[in-house]
C-alpha cells in the first residue's frame, strides 16, 4: 500500500454531538502519540486528552479507538478519534493532524479503496458500501446490506469458478488430444458452459429490480387539463410541490418530486394535460407528458369523475396503469369497479397509496434472488453471456477456449479479480470523504 498516512472526518460534517476522524496507514500509532495519546488496548474505547502537537494546547477531551492491521476496515493500522462536533474543535484536531509528518487528508473513497487493495472486501462490496451510504429507503439500504453480506460476490465467484474449470477441461483436450481422457469430456464441458449462460440469462431477465430498488421508480401523472393531477401529485407527497389553477394547462413541463413510499424510492411526476391545443409551449408540455407515461416504471391515469373520459389518457392505459377516478366528492353515483378519489379533500389517496405500493412492491422485491444492482455488473455479464455464446458456437476448440477466456475475464471485472486498475477511478469516485 502507499507509504502516506491519511485522515478526514468520517461522519457528516457541521455541529454535531460527537464527530469522528479517522486515520488509516503506517504512521496512525504515531499520529496518536503525537496528539498525546498513549497507544490504546486494540477495539477498546478509551478515554483520551487530544493536544496540539506543536504548541501544547488542549484540543478536546475524548475517545480514542485503535485497529492495528490487519484487524480493520482497511487492513492497514487504523485510529478512530471521537471528539466533540462543534466547529472549532474539529478544525483543530485536523490541523494538528496535517502538521504531522507523513499524514496527508484522504481523497474521497480512499479508505474503501485501501480496504478493496488489501483484500478485505471486492468491488460489489466497495459499490454497496456506497450505496448504503446513500440509501434514503429501508428497501434501499436492506438491498445494499445484503450485497454488502457478499451475496453477488459469492454468486459472481461461482460462476466465475465453473467457468474456470470449463476452460481448464478444455484446454487439456487441446493439449492432450493422444492421452486417454474421459469419452465424455467434451460433453460435460458443453453441459456446464450452457448452464452457465442459461444462469446468467436468468439473472439478467430480473426485470431490473435491483437498479430500480437503488435508483428509484418512475411512477408518472397523466390525465386531461385541470384532471387534477398537480392536486393529486401534492396529496401524495403531502406538500405543495405544484401549483394548483383551475386554469387548464397550467402545468406546462414536467414537475418531479422524489418521496419514500412504503419504503421504497419512487420519483413521482406530474405532467401537462393531454389535450388539442394551438399553443406550442403547451404542445412541448404534452409531448414530454406522452415520453415521461411511456418511460416510467408505473402509471397513474386520472380521469375527471364530472366530465367524459378522455381519449387521449385512455390511449396511454396498459397492465403498469392505476386508473383512477378524481372529484369523487362532486359524484352523485360511482361507476362500478372504480378507484374513486378526492384530491382536495383526501377522500381514497390511502387506497391509492396502498395499490401503488404494492405495485412498486412487485417490481422491486426479488425474493430469494440475488439482484444485480448497477449498469456495469449488467454490461459485463452481457458480455460474459456473448462470449459464452460464441464460445459454443465456435468452429475450432482453440478459438472456443479463446470466447471462454474473454468470459472469465467479464466475469472477474465484476467482483475485481482482473483488470482491476481501469475499473477504480469509476468505483470510487462518488464516495464522500471519509469513506
Amino acid at each position: 500500500m502507499s507509504a502516506a498516512t491519511i485522515f478526514a472526518l468520517a461522519s457528516a460534517p457541521g455541529r454535531a454531538g460527537i464527530a469522528v476522524i479517522r486515520v488509516s496507514g503506517v504512521g496512525a500509532g504515531e499520529a496518536l502519540r503525537r496528539l498525546g495519546c498513549p497507544l490504546p488496548a486494540p477495539r477498546k474505547a478509551t478515554r483520551a486528552r487530544f493536544v496540539d502537537p506543536v504548541s501544547g494546547d488542549l484540543l478536546d477531551d475524548g475517545l480514542v479507538l485503535w485497529f492495528p492491521a490487519p484487524h480493520s476496515f482497511t487492513g492497514e493500522d487504523v485510529a478512530e478519534l471521537h471528539i466533540h462536533g462543534g466547529r472549532a474543535v474539529m478544525e483543530g484536531v485536523l490541523d494538528a493532524l496535517s502538521g504531522i509528518a507523513g499524514l496527508r487528508p484522504a481523497e474521497a473513497g480512499e479508505f474503501t479503496r485501501r480496504a478493496f487493495l488489501n483484500d478485505k472486501l471486492d468491488l460489489t462490496q466497495a459499490e454497496a458500501l456506497a450505496d448504503l451510504v446513500d440509501a434514503e429507503t429501508r428497501a434501499q439500504a436492506k438491498q445494499a446490506l445484503r450485497q454488502m453480506g457478499g451475496a453477488l460476490k459469492e454468486l459472481y465467484d461461482d460462476w466465475r469458478h465453473r467457468l474456470v474449470q470449463a476452460l481448464a477441461h478444455l484446454e487439456a483436450v487441446i493439449d492432450f488430444p493422444d492421452e486417454d481422457l474421459p469419452p465424455d469430456v467434451a460433453d460435460k464441458i458443453w453441459g456446464d458452459v450452457r448452464e452457465l449462460e442459461t444462469a446468467i440469462t436468468r439473472h439478467l431477465d430480473d426485470g431490473a429490480r435491483g437498479e430500480r430498488v437503488r435508483e428509484g421508480l418512475r411512477i408518472a401523472i397523466v390525465g386531461a387539463p385541470n384532471a387534477g393531477k398537480s392536486s393529486l401529485l401534492n396529496a401524495l407527497a403531502r406538500r405543495d410541490a405544484a401549483i394548483v389553477s383551475e386554469i387548464p394547462g397550467t402545468t406546462r413541463d414536467v414537475i418531479d418530486v422524489h418521496m419514500d413510499l412504503g419504503g421504497y424510492a419512487v420519483t413521482l411526476t406530474d405532467t401537462a394535460g393531454l389535450r388539442e391545443s394551438g399553443d406550442v409551449i403547451e404542445q412541448e408540455g404534452m409531448r414530454r407528458a406522452r415520453a415521461q407515461a411511456k418511460d416510467a416504471d408505473l402509471r397513474i391515469a386520472l380521469f375527471d369523475g364530472t366530465r367524459a373520459r378522455d381519449a387521449a389518457t385512455a390511449a396511454l392505459i396498459d397492465a403498469d396503469t392505476i386508473e383512477v377516478i378524481n372529484k369523487s366528492d362532486l359524484l352523485k353515483a360511482a361507476p362500478p369497479h372504480a378507484l374513486l378519489i378526492s384530491a382536495k379533500t383526501g377522500a381514497g389517496v390511502d387506497a391509492l397509496i396502498a395499490q401503488l405500493v404494492e405495485r412498486v412492491r412487485a417490481k422491486s422485491d426479488s425474493g430469494a434472488v440475488v439482484p444485480l444492482t448497477r449498469a456495469r455488473h449488467r454490461a459485463a455479464l452481457e458480455e460474459c453471456r456473448a462470449a459464452l455464446a460464441r464460445a459454443g458456437n465456435a468452429p475450432a476448440p482453440e478459438l472456443a477456449a479463446e470466447d471462454l477466456r474473454l468470459a472469465g475475464r467479464a466475469l472477474g471485472r465484476l467482483t475485481g479479480r482482473v483488470d482491476v486498475e481501469e475499473l477504480l477511478d469509476v468505483v470510487f469516485r462518488d464516495f464522500c470523504i471519509g469513506k
